[in-house]
């Protein structure tokens, strides 16, 4: 096992005791296989165990570690240190309060997530087995059912950062999964939703939200997709 040593600069701040933010460097050996994850793992068990951050299943499922490294959102479970030249800046996702270090606090985030209504909705007694699907009806949506609300895309969007109205750009990702559902019966009311002025109108259309996305969902596809769900509508 070879091990190379790496400089990692963590962005760090302890609201019991700092004013403001500050820079913690440090030399860790890490294989060139290792994610970052397994970087930060390595300060916070062998150097400073202070140090926190939130993690879970360290496999790209759960979406708790979004955070930025050099600059960009990432999940530090699936990026290698190997992707990596020189030193490798780490900080907090950006537009939320940071409780300590590289956590921030998610329950704005879990609020817009909850007011588009992101489940199932159906009045209809249920059948006696599944309710069915084409698979170019399941096609339709099936981009959406990807996302973690890991919060890497609304994060990466500068609408966001200056306007906290904004539902955001998860927030209509789920949305859309059960827009284009033809099993939902929700669908007018979510595009109600979504066409006040904090809805999707608010998009610019910077696609920063779909290369920031772990999972790949071509974001600002499907909040076009809305967008003109609620032009045809209207016409």
């Amino acid at each position: 096992m070879v091990l190379h040593a790496r400089h990692l600069k963590i962005k760090r701040f302890n609201p019991e005791k700092d004013t403001k933010p500050w820079w913690g460097e440090y030399d860790v050996e890490v294989q060139p296989t290792d994610r970052v994850l397994d970087a930060l793992h390595e300060v916070k068990w062998h150097h400073d165990g202070s140090l926190t951050l939130r993690r879970s299943c360290a496999h790209g499922i759960c979406g708790s570690d979004a955070m930025r490294i050099n600059g960009h959102n990432a999940l530090a479970c699936k990026v290698l240190v190997k992707e990596y030249k020189g030193t490798i800046t780490i900080e907090p996702l950006l537009g939320f309060k940071v409780l300590k270090d590289l956590i921030v606090d998610m329950d704005p985030f879990f609020a817009k997530y909850r007011s588009v209504m992101p489940y199932f909705v159906n009045d209809e007694a249920p059948p006696e087995r599944e309710r069915l699907q084409l698979p170019e009806q399941r096609d339709r949506f099936d981009d959406t059912t990807k996302c973690i609300l890991c919060a890497a895309c609304t994060t990466s969007c500068p609408v966001f950062w200056s306007d906290t109205e904004y539902v955001g750009p998860a927030a209509i990702v789920q949305a859309h999964r059960f827009i284009f559902d033809s099993r939902d019966q929700g669908k007018e009311q979510r595009l109600e939703i979504l066409n006040e002025k904090s809805g999707v109108w608010k998009c610019r259309t910077i696609f920063n939200c779909t290369e920031a996305c772990p999972r790949g969902i071509e974001v600002t596809r499907a909040i076009g997709e809305v967008k003109q769900e609620l032009l045809l509508r209207r016409f």
